[in-house]
């Protein structure tokens, strides 16, 4: 094992150093903070940072508006390469599936605000004030 843990027992880690060292965060506390706030699920429970994961488990993972369910490959608590960070988990057919079918549904949205066009004119004001705004 090129980047996984070298130590005396390799088979566990912490869930936020393992989110961490795949990548999922940027920075560990992001890692922490998500499994905190209840963005991060270990085979279906909400569960503490410090919680060991170990290969075979389920993690479902929310970031942004994205959400995507992984099964633990490996375990490491280094982070490496990208390349390495990719054989830690693979994903599951239907969290790519849902993942894809999100990205159309957001592509043909609307994007919020896309109406507003800088501040209001006059005419806007009195619109605005006619109907109740501000």
């Amino acid at each position: 094992m090129s980047q996984a843990t070298t130590s005396a027992d390799t088979s566990r880690t912490r869930l936020d150093k393992w989110l961490w060292a795949a990548r999922f965060f940027k920075h560990r506390t992001g890692a922490t903070e998500a499994v905190e706030g209840g963005k991060v699920k270990l085979n279906g429970t909400a569960v503490k940072p410090a919680r060991e994961v170990k290969a075979g488990d389920r993690l479902d993972i929310t970031i942004g508006e994205d959400t995507r369910t992984v099964i633990v490959r490996a375990i490491a608590d280094k982070r490496g390469s990208a390349t390495v960070a990719q054989t830690l988990y693979e994903e599951t057919a239907e969290s790519i599936e849902a993942r894809e079918h999100a990205r159309e549904l957001r592509k043909f949205a609307a994007t919020p605000g896309a109406d507003l066009h800088g501040r209001p004119t006059k005419r806007d004001r009195r619109r605005m004030d006619r109907f109740g705004g501000y």
